[in-house]
């Protein structure tokens, strides 16, 4: 893959060479890890954190109080020009877990699952992507990795529990330590929600000290800024005590000689004008990577990489071939692609309230998008709603006290475009799009603009119930069909539609057919109401005895399917 153009990958304009769903992709796969096995795959381990951008003394924030994250770092590679494609937790986690732009795949609009009834949307309904877009840990689990996330999901495709394919665990109490096999490699995720957003809400009793946070020029400087600020450093400080205790987990276990460790943010800190707006307040994000056995004493990358690389990077690192579908690009690893020049994100409804926004930075510039110029900045979300600087910058413009970038935030229209020059302007308060000595600029990034959104065909420009009706007929939740047994046996080959079992010679295989197109299938020989599912990527061999089996298939966005169940006796 790394010989394909960045420009071409980036357009999602490769479709899988593969017509029979991701069975048969998985198959080859895992016929492709088998000549692998003498490789020694790293165990890796993501540490992932909401609502927080890069406020890290390795990043040079001197307010923060971060010596197991700066430590990491000191040891790793600190990247510094990462971007998520949307700065809110739903959207952008389902293009991270896909390695997919969200608008590409239909899961742009914030809660599809939760959000109150309309007329417009009169059902809760599950993002129904193209049937060959997978999570990337499905991959990862045919090439033999034991996988586990705790816990937050948010993909906009599942309400949880989420489809067993993607996870060998996922809960709360998931852990790489459950592994039966102690020698299995895993890819283990665990994520912090002790940064999020609603953990601001409450500014009484904080610790930092409030005179000491650097109070953005679109903020006014008050007692309450500052406190809001000061929580937001109080919650950094405990995520860094969490990062310590992982890290320790990791060496008591015997696994940290053995385990390249990923930290990152989803997205921007959760403030006004931070989350939710596509500014590097909003989109910028920590990224650190430190590898076992090997020092980079703390390098600095300054590569322009977004979230949906995660991915794509993390199986080139684990020598998983990457699927020619996925947008995201490897910059670490065998499969390593090309630098990007510049990275896009995008925002659409958001709870209640519709929107459209659209943004591409480069090194040099951000170009924001609006579709709708005549909404306030501020749309109306009841979350935001709860944050103090929020409710402060309410009562300040409406006593007409704000001024300058603070009362432009609060504008009750927006510019249909936005050009900022980053380095110059590192707040992007001054809008540079109606200046002639830009006018070259605005015309070469409105034109990245326009070739990122029709080349990765974005659903953002159809209005949203008829992307529900077509992914959801009749506003009805699809049902993934019931997978069949296909018998490989003496007495019989290659005979589906077996619903319960038999008995049959050895040598036997066993065969899963699902005919829903893009399904994923998962079994289990355990009788468990709540058992380890395995993910089916090739033929099952019986040995002599009796086997009780349960099967049953999912499409992401679909219902899965009724199980499938036999018992098999093997002479």
């Amino acid at each position: 893959m790394s010989g394909i153009s960045n420009k071409i990958r980036e357009s999602g304009l490769f479709k899988p060479a593969y017509a029979f769903g991701l069975t048969g992709a998985l198959s080859l796969l895992s016929s492709q890890a088998e000549g692998q096995q003498a490789i020694t795959r790293p165990n890796i381990l993501w540490i992932s954190t909401e609502d927080m951008g890069p406020h890290l003394g390795c990043y040079g924030d001197r307010v923060a109080k971060t010596p197991n994250i700066d430590r990491l770092a000191a040891q790793g590679i600190r990247y510094t020009s990462v971007f998520t494609t949307a700065a809110i937790s739903a959207p952008c986690r389902a293009g991270i877990i896909t390695g997919m732009y969200q608008t590409s795949i239909g899961c742009m609009h914030m809660r599809t699952t939760s959000y109150r009834r309309s007329v417009e949307n009169p059902v809760p309904f599950t993002a129904v992507p193209p049937h060959y877009v997978k999570a990337f840990t499905e991959y990862l689990r045919t090439a033999g990795y034991y996988c586990t996330n705790n816990s937050k999901t948010d993909y906009q495709f599942a309400a949880d529990p989420v489809p067993a394919s993607i996870w060998d665990e996922c809960s709360g109490t998931a852990h790489y330590k459950n592994r039966l096999d102690r020698n299995q490699p895993f890819f283990a995720v665990f994520n912090w929600t002790g940064t999020h957003e609603s953990q601001n809400w409450n500014i009484e009793n904080v610790k930092t000290d409030p005179s000491s946070v650097v109070i953005p020029p679109y903020y006014p400087d008050n007692e309450i800024i500052r406190k809001n600020l000061a929580k937001m450093y109080d919650n950094i400080a405990r995520l860094d005590s969490v990062v310590g205790v992982m890290i320790n987990e990791l060496e008591k276990e015997g696994e940290l000689d053995n385990t390249i460790i990923f930290f990152w943010g989803d997205h921007g800190d959760g403030l006004p004008r931070h989350k939710r707006w596509l500014y590097d307040s909003g989109l910028n994000i920590p990224l650190i990577i430190s590898f076992p056995g090997k020092s980079d004493d703390g390098k600095v990358d300054g590569r322009l990489i977004s979230s949906i690389d995660f991915g794509p990077t993390v199986m080139s690192l684990a020598g998983v071939p990457l699927p020619a579908h996925m947008q995201g690009t490897a910059f670490l690893g065998s499969q390593e692609g090309p630098p990007r020049d510049a990275v896009f994100a995008a925002r659409d409804r958001v709870d209640e309230s519709y929107d459209m926004i659209r943004s591409v930075r480069t090194h040099d510039y951000l170009y924001v998008r609006n579709y709708y110029p005549n909404e306030p900045f501020p749309i109306w979300v009841p979350y935001l709603s709860n944050m103090p600087i929020f409710k402060e910058m309410l009562r300040l413009d409406a006593e007409g006290k704000l001024s300058g970038p603070q009362k432009a935030w609060m504008a009750d229209k927006r510019p249909p475009e936005e050009l900022y020059d980053v380095k110059a302007d590192p707040y992007q308060i001054k809008n540079l799009a109606g200046d002639p000595e830009y006018s070259k600029t605005l015309v070469e990034m409105r034109l990245r603009h326009q070739n990122w959104t029709s080349a990765t065909g974005d659903l953002g420009h159809m209005n949203e119930p008829e992307m529900i009706e077509r992914m959801w007929p009749g506003l009805k939740q699809p049902v993934t069909d019931i997978p069949y047994f296909i018998i490989n046996s003496p007495e019989e080959r290659h005979l589906k539609n077996h619903s319960e079992g038999g008995t049959y010679s050895s040598p036997m295989t066993l065969a899963f057919y699902c005919p829903t197109h893009g399904s994923s299938i998962v079994y289990t020989f355990d009788q468990k109401e709540n058992p380890r599912w395995l993910l089916y990527s090739g033929p099952v061999r019986l040995e002599k005895g009796s086997h009780s089996i349960r099967v049953k298939a999912v499409r992401y966005g679909y219902k899965e399917s009724e199980e499938l169940k036999g018992t098999f006796e093997i002479k």
